[in-house]
């Protein structure tokens, strides 16, 4: 294993310092209990948005702390869920009077974790609100999820949903839009390679050189099936078609896609993907209105692409134009 640590037990803890330090105009790190929130005091009024899950998926959450996106973020260990004392905590941190939103991907651990701290955050009198994004299309349950796994949608919903609470939006409206997000958006992926949790120190899964796994999950869960390595375009056509058929898009849409890298894959690659994906896109009579192409939700070192297709309305393309400004995401600020 060769990592750039110190100790695998020191590892979330001195990122996270050093994204503090990195990035101290933005955000502030708690530490006991260990969560991130924005640096800029918190607007009266503003319906806060809170949202994390197990570290390992950098940018993802801590990297969308900011204007027009998350007021907090709670990292768990690597691929582990926080506890329900972090998501608490910041949950009153960040409440404004106006209530706070729980965004959670559909992972057995977050989902439990995050209804116990909601129930908590009532009972010290704070309206709490909480969405689960499932859009993962590869497989119904997995090793870590009843039902779809929540991927690359989270991060469109957190943008989107973030422009609302910015505009002032009632957390019902929010909560509503953030439902609405999740419905409409559609993801799947391909692993070329396994990454390694530190603890573990080995793979987490074998594939061989002329190999991928079709429809993988972010923590190396499997996937659909092991497949025959093929090229690029090919690629974008697994991904995409089941994308299109599942919701399934309309001729005329309006969509934003979303081509993710997993951690160990170059910029150069993800825009060739890109480049088929958009391709397949208009052939199926769609107008890609919006793009995100980069590594937004990781899998460590994980080579690997998976591809988000949103249909959008007018309202989603409002707040997903708004401004932000976050440690991974910002424009018009």
């Amino acid at each position: 294993m060769k990592k750039l640590i110190n100790a695998p037990e020191d590892l979330v803890r001195e990122a996270l310092e050093g994204m503090a330090l990195a990035h101290g105009d933005l955000i502030r790190v708690n530490a006991a209990p260990l969560f991130i929130t924005r640096a800029e005091a918190k607007g009266r009024g503003k319906v806060a948005l809170v949202s994390g899950g197990g570290s390992g998926h950098e940018p993802m959450h801590g990297g969308f702390v900011g204007r027009g996106m998350l007021d907090a973020a709670c990292p768990g260990a690597v691929f582990t869920s926080p506890t329900p004392d972090p998501i608490a905590e910041a949950t009153r941190a960040v409440d404004a009077g106006a209530g706070v939103l729980h965004i959670i991907k559909n992972y057995t651990g977050d989902v439990m974790n995050f209804e116990m701290a909601a129930e908590l955050a009532r009972e010290a009198g704070i309206a709490v609100e909480g969405v689960i994004v499932n859009d993962d299309v590869a497989v119904e349950d997995s090793l870590y999820t009843a039902g779809r796994r929540g991927v690359g949608t989270t991060v469109l919903a957190e943008k989107i949903c973030g422009g609302a609470a910015e505009a002032g939006r009632p957390l019902d409206e929010v909560a509503a839009l953030c439902r609405r997000v999740n419905a409409a958006g559609r993801s799947m992926g391909v692993a070329l390679s396994a990454c390694t949790v530190p603890h573990a120190g080995k793979p987490s899964f074998e594939l061989g050189p002329d190999e991928m796994e079709v429809g993988i999950g972010i923590h190396g869960e499997p996937g659909r099936r092991r497949a025959r390595l093929e090229p690029a375009d090919r690629v974008a056509e697994i991904l995409m078609r089941p994308l299109l058929e599942d919701l399934p898009f309309r001729r005329g849409d309006d969509v934003l896609l979303f081509i993710n890298g997993m951690g160990g894959t170059p910029l150069i690659e993800l825009y060739v993907v890109y480049r088929k994906a958009h391709a397949i896109a208009r052939e199926h009579g769609l107008r890609v209105a919006r793009s995100l192409v980069g590594p937004y939700v990781t899998s460590l070192e994980m080579a690997g692409v998976s591809a988000t297709l949103l249909r959008l309305d007018d309202e989603m393309l409002r707040y997903w134009d708004a401004p932000v400004h976050t440690a991974a995401l910002r424009w018009g600020a």
